[in-house]
């Protein structure tokens, strides 16, 4: 059975700092890649964030680039984003998925093309 709890959301300031983690479960992370998503209030699911499962590929939202970074570790079946910067339009719903096919050097940003979501954490950036 294929599990995704994400972690590490909260209340921040705008300038501060979070590190959300994805644990998964229930498949070999060596395989697969894994997107993080955020949704706000009124907006489509976004696709911030995607890492392959050799960490070969990785691929951003022009909206956070150089502000977040993505990695992953396989041996503990999760992955991380570290959010620096933040900024209230960071604010939203984040969610880390699975990818649907195998692909050894591959990721995307694009919700359709992910199969596994975990439940979501909150990120609220305020003052």
């Amino acid at each position: 059975q294929v599990q995704l709890v994400e972690s590490g959301g909260g209340l921040v300031q705008p300038g501060g700092s979070l590190r959300l983690s994805c644990l998964a479960s229930g498949f070999t992370s060596d395989y697969y890649a894994i997107g993080w998503f955020r949704q706000a209030p009124g907006k489509e699911r976004e696709g911030i964030s995607c890492i392959s499962s050799s960490a070969s590929s990785i691929d951003y939202a022009d909206s956070v680039k150089g502000r977040f970074t993505i990695s992953r570790d396989n041996a503990k079946n999760t992955v991380y984003l570290q959010m620096n910067s933040l900024q209230p339009e960071d604010t939203g719903v984040y969610y880390c998925a699975r990818r649907r096919n195998y692909a050894n050097n591959y990721c995307g940003r694009v919700p359709n093309e992910y199969r596994y979501w975990g439940q979501g954490t909150q990120v609220t950036v305020s003052s």
